[in-house]
């Protein structure tokens, strides 16, 4: 045997540790990119939707914790249980930030079937009725609104039609098929069951992924005409409606304390109570069973009552913050789709916190729409944390993003090269 070929077979062609190096700079590529930087709108939305989530389960707690206890109940049951829905749905944000803007194209039409087909359960044997609305089910002892999820749908879908038909909209006939028939029917499985504030939201969905897809003004209107028109009738033909639009047209209504006056005006009241600085936390009077929906409709009344005029400061400048970092998407992106859907998620979030806002303001008649990631109710507080998931996911998809995490893993790449020629 050659000299040659002996050392040929001692000396590896390989140094030894060389897969393992090989290892680490695999498991090094992948962590960078997991943990590769957001963009500023990332961080907006996301830290001000988890600290308004925390500061809804705080309100919550102190909310329910009288009257339970009162009832011989567990005085943490209620924030408990809102608690477990946070759980979900602060994972399921994350997991919808990873998610690439493809999948949502894909999930469109299927999400907004899906959806319509949970709100029907209302009408089977599985709804339940409250105060003359038919819209929650409950499976298993959990109730649940399946409206709450068809807001998601419908915007995801209402993104894919426009985008489609982005080189269409000036036509209106391209505009109207099937985008408002489609959502009248959305329409029509909600107000079956007589929810005028949810469908109030819905229409504000349509008409915000109208307008930011750049549809002709008068395209625009139309629909928002119709929607107003359709409301009006709606409100009219029901006594109940009627009385409390009446009822929030008379500003001193304490004739009609007892009946259609009796909320709004503990509401208000709870507001007036706090004053500047609050009356403390846990030191509410109306959460001791004078203000109905107290951790629901009105928790800002709550909010109001124990921190005062600073704590409902807070929360505005909360949802300013997290408006501010959707319109930045919606302003950065080069995607029609998520400029559509984006702008839609915004109008119904925000829009839907000053709904509720302004009926404890009493600027609006009572509507019976939530205050988005603070009330009490477990599917509004998960779909609109998949909501701002979505808006996190077209966050990473920004330009200026792109470009730092290239720009990132350039230099990781560069750094490794660096070292492995030393």
């Amino acid at each position: 045997m050659s000299t040659t070929q002996s050392r040929a077979r001692q000396t590896p062609t390989t140094p030894p540790d060389a897969s393992a190096r090989g290892g680490g700079l695999a498991a090094r590529v992948s962590l960078g990119r997991v943990f590769a930087p957001v963009p500023s709108e990332f961080l907006l939305i996301s830290s001000t939707a988890l600290l308004l989530t925390f500061f809804g389960l705080v309100m919550i707690l102190s909310a329910t914790s009288a009257v339970a206890t009162a009832a011989g109940l567990p005085p943490y049951e209620a924030v408990l249980k809102q608690a477990i829905f946070a759980m979900i749905g602060v994972p399921l944000m994350f997991i919808a930030s990873r998610v690439p803007v493809s999948f949502w194209k894909r999930i469109a039409w299927p999400a907004l079937i899906l959806a319509t087909a949970f709100q029907l359960l209302v009408f089977t044997p599985l709804g339940i009725d409250n105060d003359g609305n038919r819209n929650w089910i409950n499976i298993a002892g959990m109730q649940a609104q399946p409206s709450e999820f068809l807001k998601l749908a419908l915007a995801l879908w209402l993104g894919f039609i426009l985008f489609r038909k982005q080189t269409l909209l000036s036509k209106w006939q391209h505009v109207f098929i099937p985008i408002v028939p489609v959502s009248v029917a959305v329409f029509a499985t909600v107000l079956a069951g007589h929810d005028l504030g949810t469908v109030i939201v819905l229409v504000l969905i349509l008409l915000g992924a109208l307008f930011f897809s750049n549809v002709k003004l008068r395209l625009f209107v139309i629909p928002l005409i119709l929607a107003i028109v359709g409301m009006a009738v709606f409100a009219v033909t029901s006594p109940n409606r009627m009385r409390r639009i009446m009822s929030f047209l008379d500003q001193n209504c304490i004739a009609d304390y007892l009946d259609s006056c009796y909320q709004p005006l503990h509401g208000i009241w709870g507001l007036a109570n706090g004053g500047v600085f609050g009356l403390g936390l846990g030191n509410s009077r109306e959460k001791y069973d004078w203000l109905p929906a107290a951790a629901n409709d009105y928790i800002f009344a709550i909010v109001g009552e124990e921190v005062g005029l600073i704590g409902c400061a807070v929360v505005l400048a909360l949802f300013a913050l997290y408006a501010v970092g959707a319109f930045h998407v919606i302003r950065k992106t080069d995607d029609p789709f998520v400029r559509i859907v984006a702008g839609a998620i915004t109008v119904w979030i925000v829009g839907q916190a000053l709904i509720n806002i302004g009926v404890v303001l009493r600027v609006f008649p009572v509507l019976g729409v939530p205050l988005p990631f603070m009330s009490q109710g477990g599917t509004s507080l998960v779909s609109v944390l998949v909501a701002s998931g979505v808006l996190l996911s077209f966050a990473r998809t920004l330009p200026a993003a792109v470009a730092k995490r290239q720009a990132a893993i350039e230099a990781a790449r560069a750094s490794r090269a660096a070292r492995a020629a030393r």
